[in-house]
Formats: structure tokens, C-alpha cells, sequence
């Protein structure tokens, strides 16, 4: 729509440079043919006459039909250059009205959303991360700077906010205070810390997932507030690795994507346990043993976000906890579907 309506207004502003040209033509054209006069007087007169500077006459206007002829060409050239003129600021006004036109409906619509994620950084991975929630329906905000990333954003039907998520300002218009989530994917460990770090002063409850290329890089982006940090690096030196080391069970397995555990005919639920729910007070062992061995809880996630993933045996289940629970594709046990909310993870 953006291309369209500058393509729209570029034409408007060829078309009135045309009419200008054409009315200087007809001028110099009628002077030189139907009086006669030379061409270099009859270009001269043409642009005195336009412009409006005052100086004399070349030759003599006493003629009643160059009199006629020059008051229409007066007003004719006068009347194309205000229309082009008028067209130069048309384009400047539109374009800036259209441009803040646009912001005024994408803040609108972030308005709108809650429960969110918000993605620092649209480059490779955060290209990848935002496919991935758009394919899965979750609502994000991509907060990025670069224009040709956010066109491209755009185009796919991306919520984006221009700036810097430095910035506080910038996070606030993301919705960073009705968030669930925050993801700071920058190649520059300095920058992710930094929007960690101003991330968690206007948010104490948002889950901040930050990206950092050094291993050093993790104990300052913890310190900073995030919840979690991934290491693209590392991650893909253990993948390399484990294909040298282990090419069987990476052949059978695959990689860490949820493709791949589909394959195997495996889900990862998240089951969050509400203040009624009947698995309340329950052990982790109790609850496999109930299933007949065909879940296995992974890990507990406490309301407070603690994550318990060793010895859950003997783990009693609290009123919003969250049981992260590897399954059979065929579906959950029917006693795990009442009592508490389940999300698909995996």
C-alpha cells in the first residue's frame, strides 16, 4: 500500500511539471511564431513573464493580440507553476502524513495485544523466532531499526516498532508492560545486556530470553535480569560435535526442533495446574505412575519461576505450578485434562 500511494503521488507531481513545461512551450512558441519575434526573446519573455521579475520588454507588446496573448499567458503560467509548486509540497505533506498515518494505526494495534513477546533484533534469528510464533499464534512486536528489515517485516504482516529497544520509550510503545516475554536476539552482547537491563526496570515479571555470543557474556545478562540466555555458538559447536561423536543417535534423533520430535512420535506439553485442579498436592511420581509409564515430567516450573528439574520424584504439585511433561502424540492421559491448562510446546 506504502509503494502504491508513493507511486501515486511521484505521478501526480510528473504531471504537473509536464503541464508547466507545456504552457512555457506554448509562450515561446507563440511569440516566435505568431509575432515573430526571435527565439532567444521569445525564451527570455517567456521566463520574465513566469517568474514575475519585472524587467522590460525585449521587443514591444503593442499589438492588441500580443497583449491578449500575454495576459493569458500570465495567468496560464502563473496558475502551472502554483499547481507545481503545490505538488512539491502535496508530496512532502502526504508522504509525512502517510508515514505518521501508518505509525498512528501500528501503535493502535499494539495497543490492542497482551500476553506477548517482544523481539529485539529482526536479523537471522529473530527472523526465524518471529516465523516460528507467527506459525504457532502467538502475538509479538519486532523492535527493530534497520528500514529495509522492517519493510520486510511489513510485508509478511509483522507488528513492528521503529527504534532503538535501548530505549525505554521504544519498549514502552512494544507493550513492554503487558508483555509475558521479551527476546533480545542482537549479534552485540553490549546492546543485550543493556536492553536486559532496561527491560527488567520497567518489567520485574517479564521472561527476558537474551542472546549472547561470548560465554562470558552469560554471568552479565543474567546479572542484568535475564531469565534465560541462549549461546547460539555453543549450541551449534555441541550439534557439529555430537554429529562427529554420536552420528547414529544424531541421525535417529535430529536436531532440538519440534519437527524432530514429532518424528518420534513424541509432544512436550506444559500443563499449568490452577488453584482447583485435583492434581494439587499430588507427588511427580504419582502422577507417572498413574499414567501407566506414558508421560515423563520433566521439570516443574513454580508460580515464582523457579524451574526444579532434578530428584521430582517426591515434588509435590502447588497451586500454579507448571509441569513441563514429555508425551506420547497420541495425547495425554485423560486424568491430566481436567484441572489445569495445557500448551503445546513441542
Amino acid at each position: 500500500m506504502a509503494g502504491q500511494e508513493s507511486f501515486r503521488i511521484r505521478n501526480k507531481l510528473l504531471f504537473s511539471v509536464a503541464i508547466f513545461f507545456g504552457v512555457c512551450l506554448i509562450g515561446v512558441l507563440g511569440y516566435y511564431v505568431l509575432f515573430g519575434w526571435g527565439l532567444m526573446n521569445a525564451i527570455y519573455m517567456v521566463v520574465i513573464t513566469i517568474f514575475g521579475v519585472g524587467y522590460g520588454e525585449t521587443e514591444p507588446v503593442d499589438q492588441t493580440a500580443e497583449r491578449i496573448f500575454t495576459i493569458l499567458f500570465i495567468l496560464g503560467g502563473n496558475i502551472a507553476a502554483v499547481y507545481v509548486v503545490g505538488q512539491v509540497v502535496s508530496m512532502m505533506t502526504e508522504g509525512e502524513i502517510a508515514k505518521a498515518l501508518g505509525d498512528m494505526r501500528e501503535s493502535r494495534r499494539v495497543e490492542g495485544i497482551s500476553h506477548h513477546t517482544i523481539i529485539c533484533g529482526y536479523g537471522r534469528i529473530g527472523q526465524t523466532l518471529a516465523q516460528e510464533l507467527a506459525q504457532s499464534g502467538s502475538p509479538f512486536v519486532i523492535v527493530d531499526l534497520d528500514k529495509d528489515r522492517i519493510a520486510q517485516a511489513h510485508a509478511l504482516g509483522y507488528l513492528v516498532i521503529e527504534g532503538s529497544a535501548t530505549e525505554e520509550e521504544t519498549l514502552i510503545k512494544a507493550g513492554i508492560y503487558r508483555a509475558d516475554f521479551l527476546t533480545t536476539v542482537l549479534p552485540q552482547d553490549t546492546l543485550n545486556v543493556f536492553i536486559t537491563l532496561t527491560a527488567r526496570n520497567l518489567n520485574k515479571n517479564v521472561r527476558i530470553i537474551a542472546r549472547g555470543e561470548q560465554p562470558s557474556t552469560e554471568k552479565k545478562l543474567r546479572q542484568a535480569g535475564a531469565t534465560e540466555v541462549i549461546l547460539p555458538a555453543s549450541i551449534g559447536g555441541l550439534r557439529i560435535a555430537h554429529t562427529i561423536t554420536k552420528p547414529a543417535l544424531t541421525d535417529f534423533v535430529g536436531g532440538v526442533g519440534g519437527t524432530d520430535f514429532h518424528h518420534l512420535g513424541l509432544e512436550i506439553h506444559e500443563l499449568a495446574a490452577t488453584s482447583k485442579g485435583h492434581l494439587v498436592g499430588w507427588n511427580v511420581g504419582e502422577i507417572q505412575r498413574q499414567a501407566g509409564g506414558n508421560l515423563m515430567i520433566l521439570a516443574i516450573r513454580r508460580a515464582s519461576g523457579e524451574m526444579i528439574r532434578e530428584q521430582l520424584d517426591k515434588v509435590a504439585v502447588e497451586a500454579g505450578d507448571s509441569l513441563i511433561v514429555l508425551g506420547r502424540k497420541e495425547g495425554l492421559p485423560e486424568f491430566l485434562k481436567t484441572g489445569v491448562t495445557d500448551t503445546e510446546l513441542i
